[in-house]
């Protein structure tokens, strides 16, 4: 794959538990069609805690960003609630429910988050990169 070839999509889900599964496959389609079968475990890993977050920690729509560009992989969850993450430090990484952003943490590149409003909602985009070897 050229490194100029960029691309994005994006999946808008409900708020159901049901939408980490439809977005974890559609993540490993994307992936396959593009190439980048190297990097579906871990991006749909990834990509399950973020969304699985959003999910159960909001009320709101939901969405999964996935876009390449430059030989990074970006994948990200968008929620309609504003305020930031909560990463547990210390022993609470990894109590019952807090190993989500942990696990984002130690196997991406880089991970963050910004607030950020879609369609007039306010928000936040958590994501976290992979480098496309």
């Amino acid at each position: 794959m050229p490194e100029s070839d960029s691309w994005e999509y994006s999946l808008y889900v409900p708020n159901d538990p049901r939408a980490v599964p439809i977005c974890r496959r559609t993540l490993r389609m994307i992936l396959t069609m593009h190439g980048l079968i190297t990097l579906v475990d871990t991006a749909e890993l990834l990509a399950a805690e973020l969304v699985s977050n959003a999910v159960r920690h909001t009320k709101g729509p939901v969405a999964l960003r996935v876009r390449h560009a430059g030989g990074v992989l970006r994948v990200g969850a968008w929620d309609a609630d504003p305020e930031p993450p909560v990463f547990p430090g210390g022993s609470e990484a990894f109590a019952d429910g807090g190993r989500g952003l942990a696990l984002v943490r130690a196997c991406s590149d880089l991970w963050g988050w910004q607030p950020l409003s879609r369609f007039g909602n306010r928000g936040k985009y958590v994501w976290c990169e992979l480098a496309v070897a």
